[in-house]
């Protein structure tokens, strides 16, 4: 059992990892973390579609959107509803079930508390994000999850009626609305309702500047994250299978100036990703130190 930092925590503890520098860590879920679709690992098959079938669902999920001109996100929402229909109800239970079938790839479960661990080592507090197009309620059903390792998580979701059975999108996340969640995170107004996202905040109060996001993710449905990311002075980082070693979409991405580096989806420690991201964490707190020297002489030069 992993303690997170929710669990334990003396009054010092919390006062000193308070005042530290802020990195936020954002990732994608599926093929970033996961080798597949949530959903194609266990849901799909549920509802009778066999291995070699999977491909027809999003086929037909994508053929539906199109025909409907309707969000593809919206799409497989609603067909995952429609194909349970006559075997099983749609509960968010049922659906976290799922999610804690799904495959991780090596190192995620324990990465988490690791990477959090070594930052407040180095005076750096460390803060997880999801930021999916899947579903929440199957992220939600992940071990890491449970025990608290995410600040937030962003995904699709589903409305329940008031005995738990799935009704109507809550949310519907898909590739250009995704970066909305970075804004949030950089004001910190982490609350989807609260449109105090939209206020200006001075650089300098910004609770997590640009420049502290890391972004990890897959394919072409991060890039808005990654380029926003990028080009504001953050770090964003491909990742690929390591067992198929498929690199054409981290090439292309890198060629197109969308991430900064790539590396495979190994969590595991002293892996190339986790060796990549310890150095960001050890870049990142030297440069605070000197950005709060600057933030200081400023202030005192406006007085």
């Amino acid at each position: 059992m992993i303690t997170y930092k929710s669990d334990t925590k003396d009054s010092s503890l919390v006062s000193r990892e308070d005042s530290m520098p802020v990195l936020a860590m954002c990732y994608d879920f599926d093929k970033t973390l996961t080798p597949d679709d949530m959903q194609a690992q266990g849901f799909i098959q549920s509802v009778g579609y066999d291995e070699e079938q999977i491909k027809q669902f999003w086929q037909e999920s994508n053929q539906l959107a199109k025909k409907n001109d309707m969000d593809n996100n919206l799409a497989y929402m609603y067909k995952m509803i429609q194909e349970a229909v006559g075997r099983f109800y749609v509960t968010k239970e049922k659906l976290m079930e799922y999610g804690n079938q799904v495959e991780l790839y090596d190192g995620v479960r324990t990465w988490f508390e690791r990477i959090r661990e070594y930052g407040l080592e180095h005076g750096v507090r460390i803060e997880h994000y999801i930021i999916s197009s899947g579903l929440k309620e199957m992220i939600e059903g992940t071990e890491m999850a449970k025990e608290g390792a995410f600040t937030k998580i962003y995904a699709s979701a589903f409305m329940f009626d008031d005995k738990g059975v799935a009704v109507w999108p809550a949310q519907a996340i898909n590739y250009t609305n995704k970066t909305q969640f970075l804004f949030r995170i950089q004001k910190g107004i982490l609350d989807i309702n609260d449109t105090g996202v939209n206020d200006y905040i001075k650089p300098e109060d910004q609770r997590v500047p640009f420049r502290n996001m890391i972004y990890i993710g897959d394919s072409d449905t991060d890039i808005p994250c990654m380029s926003l990311v990028n080009a504001n002075g953050g770090h964003s980082i491909g990742v690929y299978d390591p067992i198929k070693k498929d690199k054409d979409k981290v090439y292309k991405m890198m060629r197109h100036h969308r991430i900064r580096y790539y590396a495979p989806a190994d969590y595991t420690n002293g892996s190339q990703l986790d060796t990549l991201v310890k150095q960001i964490i050890r870049k990142t707190a030297a440069y605070e130190v000197l950005e709060g020297e600057y933030i200081h002489c400023k202030h005192e030069a406006e007085e």
